[in-house]
C-alpha cells in the first residue's frame, strides 16, 4: 500500500489511472517508467501539483494488462487484446522481459516442454539456428537468414545472394552477424552486420592484411563483454587464423595468424571464456581429418593451452570428435563423438588425454541413413548434447543423463540453440525448428 506522496497518475489514451512508486519500480531502472524517477525512485522532476497527471499517448487496454502484470507478477491478456498489439506496447514501456517471465519459467531443461513447431519454406538445407537474447531465433538456410521475434512471427529475411551462410550470432535484439563464404570473382564475402527486424546491411567487417584490404571466407563467430567480434578467417594468401573487430565501429582491432601445422582459419567452434579472458577455436572432424583445440590469449598473442587427436592411440573413427564446448567452473572441455559419447578433457593439463564417458548404449532407437553430427550446449549448469532425432539432458558433477527431448517430425536435429529463456531445435529433413519453453510453476 502506497501512501498520498507515492501515488502517480497517468492519463493514457484518455483513460485514467492510479499506480505507486512501488509498482511502477517492479518494471526496473531500464523501463520507460525507470526515466521518470531519480535513484530513490522519487518523482524527477516531482509534479507541481498533486493531482498531477502524466499523459501517454499510447493503447490504454495494453497499459491496464502491463500495470496489472507489475502489481501481481502475472500475465491476464483478455482475448480483445492481439498479442502482437500487447508485444509492441511492451516494446515500448520496455517490458518485453517481464511478459515473457511471465508467460514461461525460468529455464530448466529438465521441465521442458515443446510450445511450438515452425516449418520453413526450403526443406532439407537449414544449416544453423541461432536464439535471440529476447526469445526470438534467426534460422540459416544456405545463402539467407530467416529471422524470427519472441512471438515467432518472421521479419524480412536476409538474403546474401547465393553466398553460403556459414554462422549468425545475435549482438543484441536489433543486430545480427552473418559470417560468409568468400565469392571467388567479386571480392566480396567475410561478415556483415545486418538490422534484424529490416534485414538491412549497416557495415561490413573487412580484414586487412600488409596495409590491403582482403576478400576472405569467414567462419565460425563469438562474442565477448567488451564488445569484441572473433571470427576465424580464411583468405586466399596469408589470412589465416582469428579475426577480431569492434562491435561498435565495425573496425578491425586484432588478428591472431595460424601457426605452422595447426588449424584456426577453419574452425567450426569459437567460444569466449570470461573467467580465463581466452578464445576457445576448436576444429573438428570431418572438416578437417584430425581435431584441433586450443585457447589463445590475445593480450600477448599465445597459444596458452592445446589438444589434439594426432597420433592418439585408441580407435579414431569410434572417437571423431564432432563438437567441443568448455566448462569453466570445472576447468575442462567436453567434446563428444558421433555415438553421443561425452569425453573431457583436463584444462590444467597441456595436451592431456580425453576421458571418454560411454552413452551410446543408452540410444536404442535405430540411427539414422544421414545422421547429424551431434552437438553441444552449456547453459545454467546444464549440459545438453543433440543426437539424432532427440536432445539429452545432463545434469551433476558426473554429468548424469536426467532428461531427454525428442519429437518424432522432422527428422534428425542438425542444430540447436538455447537463448531467451528457449530452447530452438533445427530438423534438417522437413526444415522445421521446435520451441521448447519451461512452464511457469504453479500458483500455490
Amino acid at each position: 500500500m502506497g501512501n498520498s506522496k507515492d501515488r502517480i497518475k497517468f492519463n493514457v489514451g484518455g483513460r485514467i489511472f492510479e499506480t505507486t512508486s512501488t509498482t511502477l519500480a517492479n518494471a526496473g531502472r531500464d523501463s520507460f517508467f525507470g526515466a521518470l524517477f531519480d535513484d530513490d525512485w522519487n518523482l524527477s522532476p516531482p509534479p507541481t501539483k498533486q493531482d498531477h497527471l502524466f499523459f501517454i499517448d499510447r493503447n490504454p487496454d495494453c497499459f491496464a494488462v502491463l500495470l496489472d502484470l507489475l502489481r501481481t507478477g502475472d500475465l491476464n491478456l483478455p482475448a480483445t487484446i492481439p498479442e502482437r498489439l500487447l508485444h509492441r506496447e511492451a516494446s515500448f514501456y520496455g517490458l518485453l522481459r517481464h511478459v515473457r517471465t511471465a508467460r514461461w519459467g525460468p529455464f530448466d531443461g529438465n521441465r521442458l516442454r515443446l510450445s511450438d513447431s515452425v516449418k520453413g519454406i526450403a526443406p532439407g538445407d537449414g544449416t544453423a539456428v541461432r536464439a535471440g537474447p529476447d526469445g526470438g531465433c534467426c534460422v540459416a538456410h544456405g545463402s539467407v537468414v530467416h529471422v524470427f521475434d519472441w512471438m515467432l512471427e518472421e521479419h524480412c529475411p536476409i538474403n546474401l545472394d547465393y553466398q553460403r551462410v556459414n554462422d549468425v550470432g545475435w549482438i543484441d535484439s536489433d543486430n545480427i552477424v552473418l559470417s560468409a563464404c568468400e565469392k571467388l570473382g567479386r571480392g566480396d564475402g567475410g561478415m556483415g552486420l545486418f538490422s534484424s527486424s529490416t534485414g538491412d546491411l549497416r557495415y561490413k567487417f573487412q580484414v586487412c592484411h600488409e596495409n590491403q584490404v582482403k576478400s576472405y571466407t569467414a567462419g565460425a563467430l563469438s562474442f565477448n563483454q567488451d564488445y569484441k567480434i572473433f571470427s576465424s578467417c580464411k583468405g586466399r594468401s596469408n589470412e589465416y587464423g582469428i579475426g577480431v573487430w569492434d562491435q561498435i565501429t565495425g573496425k578491425q582491432t586484432d588478428f591472431f595468424y595460424e601457426s605452422t601445422g595447426w588449424s584456426l582459419g577453419d574452425a567450426d567452434k569459437l567460444q569466449w571464456l570470461n573467467g580465463l579472458n581466452c578464445l576457445l577455436v576448436a576444429t573438428l572432424f570431418p572438416r578437417k581429418d584430425n581435431c584441433y583445440i586450443s585457447l589463445l590469449d590475445f593480450r600477448d598473442k599465445n597459444m596458452v593451452w592445446s589438444w589434439s587427436d594426432i597420433g592418439s592411440p585408441m580407435a579414431i573413427d569410434e572417437k571423431r570428435v564432432r563438437d567441443a564446448i568448455a566448462m569453466e567452473d570445472s576447468s575442462s572441455i567436453c567434446v563428444v563423438n558421433e555415438f553421443e559419447d561425452l569425453g573431457f578433457i583436463d584444462l590444467r593439463m597441456y595436451g592431456g588425454s580425453v576421458r571418454w564417458s560411454s552413452r551410446s548404449r543408452l540410444m536404442k532407437s535405430k540411427m539414422p541413413d544421414e545422421p547429424c553430427y551431434p552437438k553441444l550446449a552449456l547453459h545454467e549448469g546444464q549440459l545438453f548434447s543433440s543426437m539424432n532425432d532427440s536432445i539429452s539432458v545432463f545434469c551433476g558433477p558426473d554429468w548424469v543423463l536426467t532428461s531427454r527431448l525428442r519429437r518424432s517430425y522432422g527428422g534428425s536435429i542438425c542444430d540447436f540453440s538455447i537463448g531467451g529463456d528457449r530452447l530452438f531445435a533445427l530438423h534438417s529433413e522437413e526444415n522445421v525448428f521446435d520451441v521448447w519453453e519451461t512452464p511457469p510453476s504453479p500458483i500455490i
